[in-house]
């Protein structure tokens, strides 16, 4: 319901991009998932999911998450953003894909990601909207 463009460029990702890639998600994207309020926008996102990988939350990622927190990447109040990335880094994950440009689809927050991941031992993620794939 966003502005044609984004909703334009999610549509071919969805359909032209993303079926080259195994594509995996978090359990707190299915939790949000669950949280959502309007039944058929839940069916529709249950539906759009349903064949991706679903990788677990565990301690390690948890604690990641706070370290994203403590080092200032993102606002404690956005600790869930700070799952996803954690998540990524934890997983291998190459890339996180996001519309959300506030806290995660920037060059600080990527450059900062990175540092922490490097300092723990983790890969360098890509976190990139879905027109940079």
């Amino acid at each position: 319901k966003r502005a044609e463009e984004r909703r334009e460029a999610t549509v071919k990702f969805w359909e032209e991009i993303l079926p080259e890639y195994q594509v995996c998600i978090s359990e707190a994207t299915v939790e949000e998932i669950n949280d959502t309020k309007d039944p058929g926008l839940k069916d529709r996102l249950e539906r759009l999911i349903k064949n991706f990988k679903v990788l677990k939350v565990n301690v390690q990622i948890g604690d990641l998450a706070k370290a994203y927190v403590e080092e200032g990447i993102f606002p404690e109040r956005y600790i869930d953003d700070a799952i996803h990335v954690a998540c990524a880094a934890f997983y291998g994950i190459p890339y996180l894909i996001s519309w959300n440009f506030e806290h995660m689809v920037k060059v600080k927050t990527r450059k900062m990601v990175s540092s922490v991941n490097l300092l723990k031992g983790l890969i360098e993620i890509e976190i990139i909207s879905p027109q940079e794939l």
